[in-house]
């Protein structure tokens, strides 16, 4: 693929590594999904997301569940979506905004993929966490990516699968949400809607340990490198020892 070679991860600055961080050992601690977020109707991994933006409140950001929703045109359908933002208030710029997408892959994901596009694919982070400059440039790159895969198997380009169907999600405007509508009236059971979370939960958790073994293989065995691969090691054996992951 002639523009795999400018698709990288770019290395995230100290406060979004620390945030990454963060969100990795929140994901893999959190055991269950928290009741007090379940809704009643479609879910789509809303609960998922409201509990991860409560433990990071706990855990002293300024996080929020956000949907953005957008107008259809000639050129983009309308739609909807949902992400976690971060709102860092000392940053270089004022109130620098950084995005969390807890299933990533998934916007890319296409029919008849061939080869290539399965590789880079797998080169993106199963969870975003950073900037939307760097956020576009993901983009950018999958949306190219995309195209000439389906290109390659004779097939149009949909526009659910151009840049600017893919910007919108992101890019749009949006409103914060701290806290989840409550179901009112029925008792705190899971639905079968709110059991594929849990489901999506575990292979979330099974998809980010598989990353960061990637990642920690990847690193120096010395210096630097070894020192921040063996504190990643200490985090997570400090959650399996509280049996807070289960595959």
């Amino acid at each position: 693929m002639p523009f795999l070679s400018q698709f990288s991860k770019r290395n995230l600055d100290q406060y979004e590594s620390d945030l990454q961080s963060v969100v990795h050992s929140l994901v893999l601690s959190n055991s269950e999904i928290d009741r007090q977020f379940v809704k009643s109707g479609s879910c789509n991994a809303s609960c998922i997301r409201y509990s991860l933006a409560q433990l990071l409140r706990h855990s002293r950001y300024d996080a929020a569940v956000c949907s953005s929703r957008w107008q259809g045109s000639s050129k983009v359908p309308g739609g909807d979506h949902e992400y976690i933002d971060v709102v860092n208030h000392a940053g270089s710029r004022k109130s620098d905004r950084l995005i969390i997408d807890i299933d990533f892959r998934s916007h890319f994901e296409i029919a008849r993929a061939v080869e290539s596009y399965n590789r880079i694919l797998k080169l993106l982070p199963v969870i975003y966490v950073g900037s939307l400059s760097r956020l576009s440039q993901f983009l950018q790159v999958m949306a190219k990516a995309g195209k000439f895969s389906l290109k390659q198997n004779s097939m149009p380009l949909p526009p659910w699968r151009s840049f600017a169907y893919l910007k919108a999600k992101w890019y749009s405007p949006y409103q914060r949400h701290s806290d989840a509508e409550r179901q009112s009236g029925i008792g705190w059971s899971l639905s079968p809607e709110h059991e594929r979370c849990s489901g999506h939960l575990k292979r979330l958790q099974s998809a980010l340990v598989s990353e960061m073994e990637a990642d920690r293989l990847m690193k120096p065995e010395n210096g630097d490198g070894k020192s921040r691969r063996l504190k990643v090691d200490r985090r997570r054996h400090s959650l399996f020892r509280k049996d807070s992951f289960r595959s």
